[in-house]
Parts: C-alpha cells; structure tokens; sequence
C-alpha cells in the first residue's frame, strides 16, 4: 500500500483499502490464537492502559466515539464500494483508501461511508493537525471574518484585502522559522511551494555568477527561447528516497518511487546517498557516524564537481516517503556548514514535517543550528496554506519573478491562525512530545516479542515509523489494521508510518498498540 497504485486496470478499481481479505471479528481472530499469545497480548495491552491512565490526555473532541467501532464484515463495505464505481466513471479511484463522513467524522476517529468508526493514524498523509470537527476550528469557521472569503477569493498579488498585512503578520510571522523573516504564500499544495523555493535558488545562484541583480539583454532575450544564459544551466541537489512533490522541477528531485517520475521529462539534476542509520542508534553511534560522514563526502564532492553549479540543496528534515530516514543534529549541522562555505542555499522542505508532528513546531529546530538557520523553509500540508520562509535578502530585485494568480489563500490563512494558536492553548506540543514517547515506548515492547515484525523504531513527536521484516509482511499489517479498524499507510520498502493529529492522545497509542498487536499475531499464523 502506497500513496499510488501501481497496477493499471480497466476494469472498476475497488481502491487499496479493498485489496485487505474479508475481515473475521477480533473475537474470533483472539480465539483462534495459542493461549502464550493471547496471554502475552493481554499483558502488554494492560500494561499500555494502566501507563496511559497515568499520563495527561488532550481535551477531547465532543462526540469522540470512545474507540473503533466497525459494523460491515468488509472494509470497504458496500456503501464505498458503490461509490467507487461511481466516482469510476467520472474520475480514477485507484488511489482513494475511503470515502468519509464529514460531520460524523469527530476528533481521531474518521466515519466511513458505511458507518465504521475508524482510528485515523495517518490524518490525511499528515495534512490533519487537530483531528476532526475540532470545536475551535467549527467556531472559527462561523465567525463573520471567514463568510466573506468564502463568497469570493482575491488575486492576493493583485488585489490583497485590507487587512492582508496584518493577517501575514499576525499568522505567518507569529510562528515563523528563527532567522526567517520574509514569507511566500503559494497555491495550496506542498509541490508549488517547493518550485518556488528552487526558484529563488536559481535567482540567488545566477546572481552570483553573472555579478549583478540586474538580467541584462542576452538574458531577456535568450530565455525566451529557453537557451542560455537566460535560461542557464543550473542544478538542484536532493538526496535519494526524498519526496518533494509531483511538478516538473519538484519531480526532478523526487527520489522515492519511480511510478511518480516515469514518462516525464526530468531536469539532469544529481542526488546523492542520505544516511541509511542502524538502531538502536545508542549501540550505533560509530558506525553511524561513519554512515553520515560519507554521504556528507558525497554532498561536498557533488557541489564541487558536478557540470552545473549546484543553486541549492533541498531536503527533508525526516526522508519521509522514503521510509522515514532519520539523521543526526551534527549531519544538518554539516550541512549546513559546506552549502554556506560554497554559496549554495539550504532548503529545509518541511512540507510533512512542519507544524508540530515532531514535537517542535518546525523539525529543522531539531538540528540546534545556534544562529546557521536554512536559507528557506517550505511549508503545507498541517500549515492549511502553503508557501515557504526565506530570508529577506533572498526576495528578488524585481517584482513578478516569485508570483501568481492566487499566492495564497485568506480562507486558508484563516485556518492556518486557529490551528496555531490551538497548538498553543493546549500545549499540543508538549502532547506530541509524551505520546510519541508513549508510542515509541510500546513498539519497542512489541519489538521485543515480535522481532521481525517491529523493529527500527524511530521517530520524534508522533512523527513515527518502524520496519517488518519485508515488505509483503507490512502489507499484510496494514490490510489486518484497516480491516480492524485502524487507517494508516507504509513508507520506504517495508515501513509503517504514523502521522496522527496533535489530539492525539496516550488513549488513542493504546487501542493503536492494541489493534497492531492482533496484527502481528493474525499474520504470524
């Protein structure tokens, strides 16, 4: 299971939820289990509940049902399997896991179509930070500021509202990255604001190398037939497993699954290893080290060597479609330190990462920079508007280089203000900070009896992943955890992700823990 198909078929798709087997109740499953399993499951799942009761726990969402409550004997049941079809005929399903009830739909619990009530632990591939029907986000939403932007939207670069300074102010700036003091906002998805992150690499680079701001006529006039030096031979560099979006340049530094690149023209643009660290990383840090120094060796030697000059370097805080690749505060340190030394930008693509899921509101504070903070910060997804941070020194000379129609969204911007001053209220922060510890904390449990089905347990915050042993194992974990009643996704080859709301709390890791445990035991038979 991935976030695309990879099978083309003409015939009505029934969506990757579908491919799990008819799903047996758990009663029977646990019956069916040896008496040393069963014992061994209830004595953990005990011990997870007796922790949790002890642990603060996020103001619930009212109406929250109190846990999984699946009705059809398959998931998807009839009701989404009719709308599969339906949508078949108009648009192609292949990639849609279920279709939801919006109102039903309350706190981590996401209500199919067919009436289960369904654990959501991947929250919209990380797009959901308060859950749903949050009542801050509800009451915000009938408030007299939000009903004029849903009866028009402005070119904000052509026709901002009034208020649209302060709004930037008071939402963007009020939770920007430190050493980041402009702000882009862009179309919605994560992809526009990368490629206009690289464009402000590209301008920054060729600024350099042509010694002034200011294009000249060659330049006007040469990229309009897409040649050099207006259109200049330039480069990107990424590293191998990231994820940066679906648009042409974005494309071209996407490295994690080949059905996202395939047929399409891609930029010439070189990526390089990105640490592949053994766990458990206190009975690793040698080789670990020796790991991170030759792929900060391969980074040094590319930028140095590679045809084009090398305008910035883009990377993910945590490699996540690639399988949750974690590194060292001393790795982005070095980083950090060879682009500044050879005049390249570092762009932390926070696109998943940002927003509190890692238990700082940007992943990047965990790499304890002290004043050497990236050149540019992209966002969307948690955030609710896109766009990215930069330095003021990197807004362009002329107006129209970074543009569009839309740049941005007020109604989405509306959004992003709730949701950060929620965080703030409930210390939801803290919260992501003790779950995450809690969840962490019981997969390691699981490791301990399950080896081959858990293990490389990593993460920070929530921001959570761990291994089976192959791939078509961890298929098999998803398919029995959606059929019971828990959505989530894999990464990388044999990976399991986490990604829930910051509601998220000690109560919901528990029936998490639990429905996995049933997991490994239903798929070890």
């Amino acid at each position: 299971p991935s976030e695309s198909p990879h099978t083309p078929s003409t015939t009505m798709p029934a969506g990757l939820l579908s491919r799990a087997p008819p799903a047996a109740s758990r009663a029977q499953l646990l019956a069916s289990i040896s008496a040393t399993s069963a014992r061994a499951a209830s004595t953990l799942a005990a011990g997870w509940a007796r922790t949790a009761a002890g642990l603060p726990a996020p103001t619930p969402v009212p109406g929250e049902p109190e846990h999984v409550k699946i009705k059809t004997d398959e998931v998807p049941g009839p009701r989404s399997r009719a709308l599969l079809a339906e949508m078949n005929a108009v648009q192609d399903p292949r990639s849609v896991h279920l279709f939801w009830d919006m109102k039903k739909s309350k706190g981590n619990y996401i209500h199919d179509a067919d009436g289960n009530a369904v654990l959501d632990v991947i929250g919209h591939i990380g797009s959901l930070p308060l859950g749903y029907n949050h009542p801050d986000v509800v009451a915000a939403s009938k408030s007299d500021e939000w009903g004029p932007h849903l009866a028009q939207r402005p070119a904000l670069g052509f026709c901002p509202p009034a208020d649209w300074p302060d709004k930037i102010r008071d939402v963007f700036y009020a939770v920007a990255p430190k050493g980041l003091a402009e702000v882009v906002t862009t179309c919605g998805c994560g992809a526009s604001a990368v490629e206009n992150a690289m464009k402000v690499a590209f301008i920054y680079k060729r600024n350099i190398i042509r010694g002034s701001d200011t294009p000249s006529k060659e330049d006007t006039e040469s990229c309009m037939t897409n040649d050099v030096p207006g259109s200049p031979d330039l480069a990107m560099l990424s590293f191998k497993g990231g994820f940066h979006g679906r648009t042409l340049g974005a494309l071209s530094c996407t490295r994690s699954k080949s059905i996202h690149k395939v047929d399409f023209p891609a930029f010439p643009w070189p990526m390089v290893d990105f640490p592949q660290l053994k766990y458990p990383l206190s009975e690793n840090h040698a080789v670990n080290k020796r790991e991170e120094d030759r792929c900060l060796q391969l980074v040094e030697e590319c930028i140095k060597t590679y045809p084009m000059p090398i305008a910035g370097l883009l990377v993910e805080p945590i490699l996540s479609e690639g399988g949750d690749l974690h590194a060292s505060p001393r790795f982005f340190q070095e980083l950090r330190r060879i682009t500044r030394e050879n005049e390249v930008l570092l762009i932390a693509d926070e696109v998943q990462t940002g927003v509190g899921g890692t238990g700082k509101f940007w992943a990047h504070e965990h790499w304890e920079l002290e004043g050497d903070y990236p050149d540019i910060v992209t966002f969307a997804k948690k955030m609710q508007a896109s766009g990215l941070y930069m330095k003021t020194s990197l807004r362009p000379p002329q107006p129209y280089r970074i543009y569009g129609t839309w740049m941005g969204d007020p109604l989405r911007v509306l959004q992003c203000e709730i949701v950060s001053k929620t965080i703030e209220k409930y210390n939801l922060l803290d919260n992501a900070n003790q779950t995450g510890d809690f969840i962490m904390s019981g997969l390691r449990q699981l490791g301990e009896v399950y080896q081959e089905n858990v293990h490389n347990v990593r993460g920070t915050g929530t921001f959570i992943a761990f291994d089976s042993d192959t791939g078509a194992s961890r298929d098999k974990l998803l398919a029995f955890m959606r059929t019971h009643g828990v959505h989530t996704l894999g990464c990388g080859d044999r990976s399991i992700r986490l990604r829930p709301s910051l509601i998220f709390g000690p109560k919901h890791a528990v029936e998490f823990l639990s429905i996995l445990e049933d997991a490994i035991v239903a798929v070890r038979k």
